[in-house]
């Protein structure tokens, strides 16, 4: 005969479904974090393609438009997205692009001039296009 003890409840902050983290308070922290996460591990697959001196600006900005920032934006459609969220966003994807033009930082070149040597949009434009899809 089984005798069962008290029910315990478990409370959790953050969960992940569907690879998508949700969080107690609904706001998307969580999900921004670990997109970012993936984006990160997706560049660094590609380092060797997209650091290479052989293959156009305007190609390693395709590659990494269609392989890195798409799966750092997966499932931003629902997001409710805060000015923290948004900046996060901005700051690791500019340190990927420098990263691929290949200027340090104390380079001082705007951020604009970069994404247009590789052809790609702001983050920000298509964080907007994709929850207006």
């Amino acid at each position: 005969m089984w005798i069962l003890g008290p029910v315990q409840s478990w409370t959790v902050d953050n969960f992940c479904y569907l690879g998508d983290m949700l969080s107690v308070d609904g706001d998307a922290d969580a999900a921004v974090v670990a997109r970012i996460r993936i984006g990160w591990n997706k560049f660094r697959q590609l380092v060797p393609l997209l650091t290479n001196k052989d293959v156009s600006l305007i190609m390693r900005g395709r590659l990494y438009n269609s392989c890195v920032r798409s799966s750092m934006l997966h499932g931003s459609e629902t997001w409710p997205v805060r000015k923290e969220n948004v900046v996060a966003l901005q700051r690791e994807e500019m340190r990927m692009v420098r990263w691929m033009c290949g200027i340090k930082l104390n380079g001082r070149f705007p951020s604009k001039d970069l994404r247009d040597r590789l052809g790609i949009d702001d983050i920000v434009l298509v964080l907007q296009q994709n929850r207006l899809r």
